[in-house]
């Protein structure tokens, strides 16, 4: 499976080793649940879905993540992240996706909604206190998302209200001062028509370093306060209204980066990583009439984010009797408003003869996005008499207006095979203006759309091949870029795709397997490089379609429930993402393979549960080596993580002993390669580590 250059770690082939010795376990066996996916179009049964398709329903969010998003990365196949900032917000989907974004006009290749609030780019706020599903959908969503999907799309879905009165408590408590309370409520309002949902929850631990300069152990902080509510209206038989509200607030330092590469910083002027949103969206399905259904989902969110960071990660004893000095300093703020109609076929409209559904939709959204980046330092070399000094203030305005129309056929091919044709027009208008006098108003057109066909093999059993094309709008770069190179075109993205969905044993076994090649058109990829070696702020980011790309992969997740005692479950992606021609001023990458696209992602774990109330879980991933980044040819190392806990479970009440990182294995999620040490600056690997062991104890109360 893995080629000859791909080391296979020791940690992987015992992830494998003991991810295989659950399903020997034998028991009569018990169907698992049916989910119905809340990203797709009409809500359909994840079994009626291409495999490409990753659900996470409420209690393996619950028992796979403490807090974020971010910890659940690690069991998704073909995922990764970027920690170019406090927690995850730079995803890559199958080697897709950005990795940071200093400047610039936001332009993502992975979606990102909670609620169907549009958060793309900026998921900081994705804590999971009361979330009840995640979607992760792999590959060009050219169809149902357009331009900010190109490599895929994250929607996750807060818990809904429940018919009966109802409610929850969570403590937690942990190791590196770690402290969190969560409460939620819900229940009906008004008879059986209405009801309500809304839960808080607020978290704080000190992140995992020791700042011996200043003599602190939280200048890395995490606090993360959350705050949603849902309001679900039954107004009638026919129409269903949905309002569902967002507050959330994360203020984390930003203290990551040592020079030695540890956990011990330097730094005299920690940095932020914070995020502050606002943001509602109200859905309305009504389906009176007899041929067909409406939807409206008008959506609004307000964002502002506070990102710092010491330049020189060190202070004036460190580098002394050099004066080196420096920090960078942004304040982003964003607005978006979106609307989107959709019209659906129902049964009585049918269109073939009563064999084809149909859809028809439209969407826009007004983007309105400022920043206001501040890069100030001094180096002083006092043997050279050589002085520099910065104090640069950028300004700029982006507003963008995306409008599209998209369509959906599904035909039924005799009696076990549906064909899907779907298409989507969009057309993005944009202005821009800065501080710099810079004054840009691009415009383009983007089509996309999917061909994919499914076929029944049996009752629990079928099959998928599907055509799709993605797209990523255009844009234009900032300050001093190579002549010719201010704007860039947009990037097209084909995808073929084919996979099998299969349950075995009663429905106790299911395997989901995708194979797919990837082929990027115009690919838009972000170097950078530094323009003064004494100045860790001048570096200069600019995007290019510098290359045509290929991608070839595998998808597998497997979930064994042979009895109420045991669960396991297994996923694995394989995955080569290259550049086919790409030459940058610093490397030539022709045939490397792209950034953060590790050739192998594994995750395994096994539960047990026993009828006296006693749990157990144990979790192991394990994911490849990767290239950092396109401006240098510096990689990670592989590694493997272990998680465990260990609990009891009465009717009401749960408490658990949870620990993350076993191990304490030592392992990069970011990593930089310049010169950052006076008076010579070598270029060197700078790394940020991931969180360490970390071990706690949560409580859980149901009332």
């Amino acid at each position: 499976m893995f080629s000859s250059t791909t080391a296979v770690q020791p940690g992987l082939v015992a992830l494998l080793v003991f991810s295989v010795t659950p399903i020997l376990a034998t028991a009569e066996p018990e169907s698992l649940d049916e989910i119905v996916v809340v990203a797709d179009f009409r809500g359909r049964k994840a079994a009626e879905l291409p495999p490409s398709i990753s659900v996470l329903d409420r209690k393996t969010i619950a028992q796979q993540a403490t807090q974020h998003f971010e910890e659940l990365i690690y069991a998704l196949p073909n995922v990764n992240w970027s920690g170019d900032g406090h927690r995850a917000r730079y995803l890559q989907i199958r080697g897709v996706g950005e990795l940071e974004q200093y400047q610039g006009a936001p332009n993502p290749s992975v979606g990102f909604l909670i609620d169907d609030i549009d958060f793309s780019g900026i998921g900081t706020v994705a804590t999971l206190f009361d979330v009840a599903q995640i979607n992760v959908l792999r590959g060009p969503q050219g169809t149902r998302y357009g331009a900010n999907a190109l490599a895929g799309l994250v929607y996750v879905q807060s818990a809904e209200p429940t018919a009966v009165a109802d409610g929850r408590l969570q403590l937690n408590a942990g190791g590196d001062d770690a402290l969190s309370a969560g409460f939620a409520v819900g229940g009906p309002l008004h008879g059986e028509n209405l009801g309500f949902r809304l839960s808080a929850q607020h978290y704080a631990s000190n992140g995992f370093r020791k700042n011996s300069y200043l003599g602190r152990d939280d200048t890395n902080r995490r606090r993360e306060t959350s705050v949603r509510s849902k309001l679900v209206w039954d107004a009638s038989t026919d129409l269903r209204l949905r309002f569902s509200a967002l507050f959330s607030d994360v203020d984390d330092g930003y203290d990551a980066f040592a020079i030695d590469n540890s956990l011990t910083v330097l730094s005299d002027r920690p940095g932020r990583d914070a995020q502050r949103s606002v943001g509602a969206s109200l859905r309305a399905d009504w389906s009176a009439p007899e041929r067909f259904s409406l939807t409206s989902i008008t959506a609004i969110a307000d964002s502002d984010i506070h990102f710092s960071f010491d330049g020189d990660w060190g202070n004036a004893d460190a580098w002394a009797p050099y004066t080196y000095d420096f920090i960078t300093d942004s304040k982003r703020s964003r607005q978006t408003l979106s609307q989107e109609i959709r019209v659906a076929s129902a049964d009585a409209g049918r269109l073939f003869n009563d064999r084809a559904d149909w859809l028809l939709g439209f969407y826009v959204m007004r983007l309105e996005d400022t920043l206001a980046s501040l890069n100030q330092g001094d180096y002083v070399d006092p043997f050279f008499n050589f002085s520099l000094a910065l104090d640069d203030l950028y300004k700029g305005n982006f507003e963008a207006l995306n409008t599209a129309l998209f369509g959906q056929l599904d035909f039924d091919i005799g009696d076990s095979g549906v064909l899907t044709v779907g298409m989507r027009a969009e057309r993005r208008t944009t202005d821009y203006q800065d501080s710099a006098s810079l004054v840009l108003d691009p415009s383009e057109s983007m089509l996309g759309g999917e061909l994919r066909y499914r076929h029944d093999i049996s009752e629990r059993s079928s099959a998928f091949v599907g055509l799709s094309k993605g797209y990523k709008a255009g844009g234009f770069n900032l300050g001093s870029v190579p002549s010719g190179r201010r704007e860039f075109a947009q990037e097209s993205l084909w995808n073929l795709e084919v996979g099998v969905r299969t349950s075995w044993l009663d429905d106790a076994l299911l395997i989901n397997a995708v194979a797919f090649l990837a082929k990027h058109d115009d690919q838009q990829v972000r170097t950078s490089f530094q323009l003064q070696a004494n100045d860790p702020t001048s570096f200069v980011f600019y995007t290019d379609n510098a290359a045509n790309g290929r991608t070839v992969g595998l998808e597998t997740e497997l979930r064994y429930q042979p009895d109420d005692t045991w669960e396991w479950y297994l996923s694995v992606g394989y995955l080569r993402a290259e550049f086919n021609d790409f030459v940058t001023p610093q490397v030539n990458l022709s045939g490397r393979d792209q950034a953060h696209a590790p050739h192998y992602t594994a995750a395994s774990g096994v539960v047990w549960r026993n009828s006296s109330g006693w749990f157990a879980r144990l979790d192991a991933t394990a994911r490849d080596a990767f290239y950092f980044d396109v401006s240098h040819d510096q990689r990670s190392s592989a590694y493997q993580l272990l998680n465990g806990r260990l609990g009891y479970e009465a009717e009401r009440w749960s408490v658990q002993l949870w620990t993350r990182n076993l191990l304490d294995e030592r392992y990069a999620v970011r990593g930089f390669y310049f010169g950052n040490e006076p008076p010579d600056f070598p270029e060197a690997l700078y790394i940020r580590q991931g969180d360490p062991r970390h071990a706690g104890i949560t409580y859980d109360l149901r009332f």
